[in-house]
């Protein structure tokens, strides 16, 4: 819900396949439904949220995989590129489980469970 629902255009455009939380859940839910959610639909779950990390890092959770999208201008006009090429850079940590944090400047990659 903190990422505009522009990132689900943005995404999909370059072939991914993503829906914005707030077509399929409460916008008010918390983030353990959120993560649930994710891990019962073999989704990764995308956000501008420390808390998704700091969850599975208290919980030593091995799923579901986690992008951060971090800084100043978040808008996929601005990040779109950066994110998608995270994404292809570490689909397969994805697939087994990361934590993924993209900045304009950097990229960390922390596999599950932290």
């Amino acid at each position: 819900m903190n990422l505009s629902p522009d990132w689900v255009d943005a995404l999909a455009s370059q072939g991914w396949d993503c829906v914005h939380w707030s077509s399929v859940g409460d916008p008010k839910a918390p983030d353990q439904e959120i993560i649930a959610w994710a891990l019962a639909n073999d989704r990764i779950v995308f956000t501008h949220d420390l808390d998704f990390g700091t969850l599975l890092a208290l919980t030593r959770a091995t799923g579901p995989s986690v992008i951060q999208v971090r800084g100043q201008n978040i808008l996929p006009d601005h990040m779109a590129s950066l994110v998608v090429a995270a994404l292809k850079q570490h689909e397969s940590d994805l697939e087994s489980g990361a934590l993924v944090v993209v900045e304009e400047s950097k990229l960390r990659v922390r596999v599950l469970p932290i």
